[in-house]
């Protein structure tokens, strides 16, 4: 039922880059440490920069667990389900890390992703993922749901932000500096937002 592949290319690239949604799981190396897992949606907002690597776009919010995850130990696993057509699932389990705004490769990979308005969602940082194992299994008890349309809720409630102001949002949240157990997550203050190169 499962199968192994060396690379992201033909149908599984194009299964990839055509789900409207997938997940993200990290944990801190702690045997008690806090294990998370994020839904990440918004179209656009995932390249496929090589047959090894992927990248999604890390936006505002009120964590910032998988940074610090990947600052502290690097593993990830990327999930996308069908919750449409022929049932399938598709995991990439990799090493990942986040780049940052102030990084010289920002600019360069934010041109990656040119069809979402990265300055409405308050981009913090890119984050790139590079495969080591990759596998998809049946999916056959994913349920079958219909994808209607992104919501467009995060974009207006951070699209009114500009870097000063998302800064201070930053500041005041417990968990974006540091993570809910106490590992360094996104480095204040915000840098600029650099531009597409």
């Amino acid at each position: 039922m499962g199968k192994t592949y060396e690379r992201i290319d033909g149908r599984l690239r194009e299964f990839i880059e055509t789900q409207p949604v997938f997940f993200t799981a990290t944990a801190p190396l702690a045997g008690d440490g806090t294990v998370n897992l994020s839904p990440k949606g918004l179209r656009g907002c995932l390249a496929v920069l090589d047959e090894l690597t992927v990248a999604y776009l890390d936006f505002a919010g009120s964590n910032a667990e998988t940074i610090a995850h990947l600052r502290e130990n690097g593993r990830i696993t990327l999930m996308w389900c069908a919750f449409s057509g022929p049932p399938s699932i598709v995991r990439v389990h990799g090493r990942g890390e986040p780049v940052f705004r102030d990084d010289p490769r920002f600019p360069e990979l934010l041109a990656r992703f040119p069809d979402i308005d990265t300055a409405s969602h308050g981009l913090r940082a890119i984050i790139v993922v590079r495969a080591g194992v990759i596998r998809d299994t049946c999916g056959f008890a994913v349920p079958l749901m219909t994808y209607d349309a992104d919501r467009d809720l995060h974009a207006r409630r951070f699209g009114r932000e500009d870097d000063a102001s998302l800064g201070a949002y930053f500041a005041g949240k417990d968990d974006i500096a540091t993570s809910i157990d106490g590992l360094p997550g996104l480095p204040l203050p915000l840098p600029p937002t650099p531009r597409a190169g």
